[in-house]
């Protein structure tokens, strides 16, 4: 797996992740987090006793957990420019007047339409943290569990775990989390180096154009 760290001079250094290692989010204080990308379900679609199960089986999966978690939503403005240009390349390859015709307008359409209105997408991530002392966490409130904002802590005091004992005990959590959710219904993936990169890239950089973050089947 690829390891990403940051140049200590950069404007990096004010980030609080250290680095992102075999799918880990490793951060400055010593804690680590795991982020699991989560598939939506159309709730309004469902039927009023299928809304209940799934009511029920969410707060069966929150009354069982003994840690905290952060759910995440992300919308972003979705970039449709590759696939313009990939409907660029059908027009100037078709021969048939007519759907060359027909493809010129869908393409004007499209632009017209997505320059109108903004057409945002929405990712659903949940972030399984580590801290060390296992229940004794929840104690430390809210503001323990949130990787991408908040304020550095510092390590828990007492009896030190080693990172390969922290590792063992998030992926245990991350294992529970992903079987409670797929209890529910949801597609539960954990994501890899690459795409929590380009996720952090995202979030602390929302005015640039965004990169696409890589499909892993996680959208219903």
């Amino acid at each position: 797996m690829a390891e990403v760290t940051y140049a200590p001079n950069s404007t990096q250094q004010f980030v609080d992740v250290e680095r992102i290692k075999n799918g880990i989010v490793e951060l400055r204080s010593g804690s680590i987090r795991s982020v699991i990308m989560v598939g939506g379900v159309n709730f309004e679609l469902k039927s009023e006793e299928e809304q209940n199960s799934i009511i029920a089986a969410y707060q069966n999966f929150l009354n069982a957990l003994d840690f905290s978690l952060q759910i995440l939503v992300h919308s972003r403005k979705l970039n449709i420019d590759r696939y313009l240009d990939k409907m660029q390349g059908i027009h100037e390859k078709e021969q048939n007047d007519l759907l060359r015709n027909q493809i010129a307008e869908y393409i004007e359409f499209v632009r017209g339409f997505v320059k109108e209105n903004e057409i945002m997408a929405k990712n659903f991530f949940v972030v399984v943290p580590y801290d060390g002392g296992g229940v004794a966490e929840l104690k430390k409130g809210i503001s323990s569990v949130l990787p991408f904002f908040g304020k550095k802590k510092n390590a828990a005091k007492g009896k030190q775990e080693t990172y390969e004992q922290k590792v063992v005990q998030l992926k245990q959590r991350v294992d529970e989390v992903v079987s409670g959710l797929e209890r529910i219904g949801l597609r539960a993936i954990p994501l890899q180096d690459d795409e929590l990169t380009e996720l952090y890239y995202n979030l602390y950089n929302p005015e640039t154009v965004e990169k696409e973050l890589k499909k892993h089947g996680a959208e219903d």
